[in-house]
């Protein structure tokens, strides 16, 4: 049996696993210095150049001019990115939601994760890496205030940066993003970048992601963007219409949209095609077309020279068309079929050709980059009218609107049984949306969010005037649900309430809607630090931990962190059964199989390899004595021995 790894991957190290492969010759060794005793200190290595050699390329290096973005720690970002974790999430059954709306229950699949997103993000990476279709999100806008997630009123500075590993060189935690401040944009770049290179990785081929932002940091996080999407990547950068109505105390002028930047995993990434009522009013029927309403201004010439498409066009009363500069859009022989079916028409006066594009044939118009109808993707003000009919107390600052979160989702194509993300998920507004989604057309959207819990109270002593109201608001309310001080708290309610709503509006048509979600929260590893490093550890000291579990985690606890780690979504089913007085747990129509039980014998073994699971998993040394574990392995070679069997 093989140890489970239990902690996220050392993405470095697979990096240079991967140049290692293509270029073997490249890997070296190093010393990198010497240890007390005076040994030396030899770490692998790759040799820059042998790489220039092998890439017949001109490696750019130190000082050397180059284009590139950069500022100060970026090389810390990079590096917190690929920095493996040994944390886990754990369920919190008694916050989770079942798809029915149950308190208590999990039969659902969608996710809410209490944490550090940075943190998240790095324990979902294997599980669904390429598995997400869609990912929003609305980070803090570097307002330069107290607090890194000033929208929604997230954690403040010093807290969400300790959390997140993110410090000065003297070891200090990053506080206080202020405009005096000279890390003022680096901070806030050193907090997006390694999220973003993440958040990549977990796009289907065929994903994107929309990133609501200001002014503030719009152009840096374009530079970001184009790093790490790549700029053939990028869709579009939208301007929502945030504001129903001008701030008249603005100094300079009053800032009335938002942009949304929108970048592909793959380039050439199209939008779902809408029906738009206001594009469709260019197209017009005069002439009683029998095919219907058409568009005659479509272009006809070629975008680009080809001698080919050079060509004169001679019309019935011999009219001579000579062509556009870079020639017609077609062929001689393409542009004369196109005329015998009426695409391609003479004017009235034989002096030039048009192309008829009729409304029937076109499966939608492309959407607009400019969002400005509040019917279709709201406003902030009607955000917070929204909130209030599902909490009545003000509690959140600033909130997107359900409709600009359902507009966009109106934007992916083949979304049935898709997952979508928000990790800066605030006031909860993605799942409504999704749900609400749900609910019209009968799709089975998915979501996962993630947030940081931040505390109220400690938020409330720095808050400034414009949030402190809706920070004592929500700590009012957490007090009348019987809940502590944390933003997730407030949001998780609001997910139930908006589900509740749904249901109980259209009960007939919702019957099977998904309005749940598993929390989450993000944790210590299960496991016992001589887990992980055995090496540091005398066999005296090993022998005084009698297991490598920790004595304060469930056996739920360690089958969700094996199943994080094998790779198995976190809303797969699970169906908990007793073999043999033991408690056994079957994931995804056992696919997994897993005991944590202790004193395992034969015929628990037994009745799990012949379900013939892909993975069987135990705890290690669980076997009730020296009998069943040396019978273990024959047991499953006779009944399983496909089966992998792991041990933690």
């Amino acid at each position: 049996m093989e140890n489970l790894k239990m902690h996220t991957p050392d993405l470095a190290d697979e990096n240079f696993k991967k140049l290692a492969a293509l270029f073997p010759n490249e890997v070296t060794e190093t010393i990198t210095g010497y240890k007390a005793d005076g040994k030396p200190i030899i770490e692998r290595a790759i040799d820059a150049d042998v790489l220039r050699q092998e890439i017949s390329a001109t490696v750019v290096e130190g000082p050397q001019e180059r284009y590139q973005f950069t500022w100060p720690d970026k090389k810390k970002s990079v590096v917190l990115a690929n920095q493996p974790i040994a944390k886990t999430l754990r369920l919190d059954r008694e916050k989770s939601v079942g798809k029915d709306g149950t308190p208590g229950n999990i039969d659902t699949e969608n996710i809410y994760i209490e944490g550090d997103n940075l943190d998240a993000l790095k324990l979902l990476q294997e599980t669904y890496l390429g598995k997400v279709k869609m990912i929003y999100i609305d980070p803090p806008y570097n307002t330069g205030n107290d607090f890194i997630y000033e929208d929604d009123f997230s954690q403040n500075a010093d807290d969400y940066l300790g959390n997140s590993g993110q410090f000065d060189e003297e070891g200090n935690s990053l506080v206080q993003n202020t405009e005096s401040n000279g890390r003022f944009h680096t901070d806030w770049l050193n907090m997006i970048y390694p999220r973003l290179r993440l958040a990549k990785d977990l796009l289907t081929e065929d994903g994107v992601i929309f990133i609501s932002i200001d002014s503030r940091e719009s152009s840096n996080l374009r530079k970001i963007c184009d790093e790490v999407f790549g700029a053939t990547c990028f869709v579009c950068d939208a301007i929502w219409r945030s504001s129903d109505n001008s701030n008249n105390d603005a100094k300079q002028f009053s800032n009335d949209y938002n942009s949304t930047l929108i970048y592909s995993r793959a380039p050439l990434w199209q939008p779902r095609k809408q029906d738009d009522p206001e594009k469709r009013k260019h197209f017009k029927n005069p002439d009683n077309d029998p095919k219907g309403p058409y568009f005659d201004g479509n272009p006809l010439n070629s975008p680009n020279y080809r001698e080919n498409l050079i060509y004169d066009i001679i019309s019935p009363s011999g009219n001579v068309i000579h062509p556009p500069k870079n020639g017609w859009r077609w062929s001689k022989d393409t542009l004369e079929q196109k005329m015998k079916t009426g695409e391609i028409r003479f004017n009235e006066d034989e002096t030039n050709i048009r192309r008829r594009t009729y409304l029937c044939d076109m499966e939608g118009l492309p959407p607009s980059n400019l969002w400005i109808d509040f019917e279709k993707t709201g406003h902030n003000r009607q955000a917070k009218y929204e909130l209030l009919k599902l909490l009545p107390e003000d509690v959140f600052d600033t909130p997107k609107p359900v409709k600009l979160i359902m507009y966009i989702l109106g934007l992916i194509p083949h979304s049935d049984n898709a997952i979508f993300m928000d990790f800066f998920s605030g006031s909860g507004t993605m799942a409504d949306a999704i749900f609400q989604m749900n609910a019209l057309d009968g799709k089975n959207r998915r979501c996962i969010l993630i947030q940081i819990p931040e505390n109220l109270d400690i938020s409330l002593q720095k808050a400034s005037n414009d949030n402190k109201k809706a920070l004592q608001n929500a700590i009012s309310l957490c007090d009348k649900l019987g809940r502590p001080h944390y933003l997730t708290e407030i949001a998780e309610e609001r997910i139930r309430r908006a589900g509740k709503k749904i249901k109980d509006e259209s009960p007939l048509t919702t019957t099977d809607l998904d309005i749940g979600f598993r929390v989450f929260k993000v944790d210590s590893s299960n496991m016992e630090d001589v887990y992980y490093r055995p090496a540091d550890y005398n066999q005296g000291q090993m022998e005084l931990f009698a297991d490598n579990i920790k004595p304060d985690r469930s056996p739920e606890d360690l089958l969700f962190q094996v199943m994080l780690d094998l790779g198995i979504l976190l809303s797969s089913d699970i169906q908990e059964t007793e073999i043999a007085g033991k408690k056994v747990f079957s994931v995804a129509d056992g696919y997994l199989i897993a005991c944590f039980d202790k004193d395992v014998t034969e015929e628990t073994v037994k009745a799990i390899a012949q379900k013939q699971p892909v993975y069987a998993v135990f705890r290690d040394s669980s076997m009730a004595s020296d009998s069943v574990a040396t019978n273990f392995e024959q047991i499953f070679e006779t009944y399983s021995p496909r089966t992998q069997r792991k041990v933690l």
